[in-house]
């Protein structure tokens, strides 16, 4: 098992980063709270998770080891994939997961897309003495800039992201206007910073 990966970053995008390992660039898919923390050209550290599958090896990083444990104990249970895990934490932090599991709180877990009360209660019933002592991974706090355009190819950017992980386009319109209404963004040239906008409408939506 490939469990970290220390590099160069290449490349980053909403929900994933190219880490240069020797000469060989690895992709790594990441929540995008994760990949808004890398920076180009910088040195990062991921612990990582492979999954293998019959026609492929998908390697999934995580900005701390309790995400990365949350990601594999949650596969355990029937019906969650690699995907759903990975949304789950986009949503949660480690210790948010582990509360509302020990906790049987089925109003959270359902906040992550893909999760319904059925689902939720799976869960529950499988992992409530397995996430134990898992504690929150530190979050990054928004910066208040001005707010940005409202309009622009990044718009379309976190919009299907959004969809992507679950959420259908009103609630992906409705979790980016709250965020550019309270100015959450970093606003540069063409716009703001799309993980970092990415990241707070997850935040938002996972309200």
């Amino acid at each position: 098992m490939i469990a970290s990966v220390e590099g160069t970053v290449l490349d980053v995008g909403l929900d994933r980063v190219v880490v240069q390992l020797g000469g060989v660039g690895v992709l790594v898919h990441t929540t995008p709270g994760t990949a808004a923390a890398q920076r180009l050209g910088s040195q990062t550290m991921l612990a990582t998770s492979l999954v293998v599958r019959e026609d492929s090896l998908t390697l999934y990083g995580f900005a701390s080891a309790d995400e990365r444990s949350v990601f594999e104990i949650v596969q355990t249970v029937s019906g969650v994939g690699p995907r759903l895990a990975l949304a789950m934490l986009a949503v949660l932090s480690p210790g948010e997961v582990a509360a509302a599991v020990s906790g049987g709180d089925i109003a959270v877990l359902t906040r992550v897309p893909g999760i319904g009360k059925k689902g939720a209660e799976r869960l529950v019933l499988e992992l409530r003495d397995k996430l134990l002592g898992l504690a929150d991974s530190p979050g990054q706090s928004p910066t208040n800039i001005e707010t940005p355009a409202a309009q622009g190819p990044w718009r379309d950017q976190v919009r299907d992201a959004l969809v992507g992980l679950g959420w259908n386009a009103k609630q992906a319109e409705t979790g980016i206007e709250a965020v550019l209404s309270r100015g959450e963004v970093v606003s540069g040239v063409g716009g703001p910073d799309v993980p970092t906008l990415l990241k707070a409408a997850l935040r938002e939506l996972g309200r």
